[in-house]
């Protein structure tokens, strides 16, 4: 997909909108209201009125993109991916949800709104949300991320917070979903995440670290991996969490003594994970779970994520993947004409893998020695399209895609995709800072990011469309990043 910017009024009111359109004009000269039975209510969705000439502009671009070849064969895939095009075509093309536009004709981010949906996701739940219990650190981290990332202070929920995962650490190590339940490093991963975001020395000092490190220990397999659980499955989301823990934390990368890792002559984490991680890799390309598995968007985020905390992305990423066949599976994620990506091929477009597939493109980026501040390796623009279009609720909060709920999740996902187009972030190994100066340092040595200069740009600058920047392994507050580790580098032991 090659990125342009908008086109002019003057090609639009010149140019042939795309077939949906022209459907659209031969009858009511309006954009129809969509049907979907997840939509709600009738007056979520207002009519567009007349065709403007923006909206032919916006047609005529997506059908510049599309290709003129298509494939004759129906199957119930083809089917599927017709149908999500009828929805998702009206918001790229027109503005269903009549917000106001940006410079660029897009909607502008509706700030005010998801700041809005995510306080309140931070509240109480009806009790049909039971089954929702053991989530409940994911449920905190997405919307904690999510309004950090609208430039909200989220000072205010810190008592909440250190109140909520003192309750849910397991006393031999980690934490689950709530009081008295298992650990999980899922749960640990969120739990660490929020904690840190809220910063301070109570949240930091509520950590048991000896715990957590005899914890992970007991996490590590003997084939390099690390489980989810005692017990549990082993996958590439052990790895990175556990690395994203021993990072922030600054744990020892020595195995605790009672780690049955040791029984195979492992003494480190990292023992063997990196040849690990490279048998994940698929023959598309892609990042599996386990060995063996499909290529999957949020997987191939984990793999690169772990493998730029074991360290510098140009030296790990390219000793143990396949850079460039990685490379030509990720941009095949991008939908056309959507712009927006899904997770795994022939799979429809979801706004979470704007961060699952759209986050992985710094880390890519930082591995070779092509991309820069006005060049990039992927379409940033088409994905800015697509959440900026298609994934803002009308009422707040953001979707998978039109047609959808708005939850904590995609809201999370969509900013952090967002600010990954929005920004471009450039690794510094020989960069000195004032903190990572102990074992898994290398996500320490990434600078804070500039504004991609791309002429292709479609959101407004400052106060306008712009979401904050966020660390590129981390996905929290860069600040909130140093802060930790720095707190922790000044401790001696545990």
């Amino acid at each position: 997909m090659s990125g342009t910017g908008a086109a002019t009024s003057a090609e639009g009111s010149s140019t042939t909108p795309s077939s949906r359109l022209e459907e659209i004009l031969a009858s009511k000269d309006r954009v129809e209201e969509l049907s979907d039975s997840e939509i709600g209510d009738d007056d979520e969705y207002e009519d567009m009125g007349p065709i403007t000439e923006q909206e032919l502009a916006n047609a005529a671009y997506f059908k510049s993109i599309t290709s003129p070849i298509r494939d004759e064969l129906k199957t119930e895939t083809s089917k599927v991916q017709d149908e999500t095009l009828e929805v998702v075509l009206p918001f790229l093309e027109g503005n269903p949800n009549d917000f106001e536009l940006n410079i660029f004709g897009l909607p502008k981010l509706q700030r005010e709104n998801h700041v809005t949906f995510l306080k309140k996701a931070l509240g109480d739940y009806p009790h049909q949300f039971a089954m929702m219990d053991a989530a409940r650190p994911w449920l905190l981290y997405w919307s904690l991320q999510g309004l950090t990332a609208l430039s909200y202070d989220i000072s205010e929920y810190q008592d909440r917070v250190i109140h909520t995962f003192s309750s849910a650490q397991h006393p031999e190590g980690g934490y689950g979903g709530g009081f008295g339940q298992l650990p999980h490093l899922a749960a640990t991963y969120a739990a660490i995440l929020s904690l840190v975001m809220v910063g301070g020395q109570e949240a930091y000092d509520s950590i048991n670290r000896k715990a957590m490190w005899h914890y992970l220990g007991r996490m590590k397999q003997a084939d390099g991996g690390f489980t989810m659980s005692p017990g549990g499955e082993e996958d590439i989301r052990g790895a990175f969490c556990a690395l994203v823990v021993m990072s922030l934390l600054n744990l020892p990368l020595e195995l605790p003594p009672d780690s049955p890792a040791r029984e195979h002559g492992y003494t480190s984490f990292l023992d063997s994970l990196g040849d690990w991680i490279s048998r994940c890799q698929t023959y598309e390309g892609g990042i599996s779970a386990a060995p063996g598995n499909e290529a999957h968007g949020a997987y191939a985020f984990c793999g690169l994520g772990c493998l730029s905390i074991m360290g510098p992305p140009k030296e790990t990423l390219n000793k143990h993947l396949n850079i460039p066949l990685l490379v030509h599976w990720l941009s095949s994620r991008q939908c056309t004409p959507e712009g927006g990506y899904n997770g795994r091929t022939n799979k429809l477009v979801d706004g979470c893998y704007s961060h699952w597939i759209g986050g992985c493109w710094s880390l890519i980026e930082a591995s070779t020695s092509s991309a820069s501040p006005s060049r990039s390796l992927w379409n940033r623009s088409a994905l800015a399209r697509y959440i900026l279009s298609a994934a803002q609720f009308k009422k707040g909060g953001l979707v998978d895609k039109p047609g959808k709920r708005p939850d904590a999740y995609h809201s999370c996902y969509n900013l952090a995709g967002l600010s990954a187009a929005q920004n471009f972030y450039e690794f510094d190994d020989k960069m000195e800072g004032d903190v990572g100066k102990g074992d898994l340092d290398a996500p320490f040595h990434w600078k804070k990011g500039v504004e991609y200069e791309g002429e292709d740009r479609v959101w407004e600058g400052e106060g306008g469309d712009r979401v904050e920047k966020i660390h590129p392994v981390f996905v929290i507050p860069w600040t909130k990043v140093e802060e930790c580790r720095g707190y922790f580098e000044a401790k001696e032991g545990f």
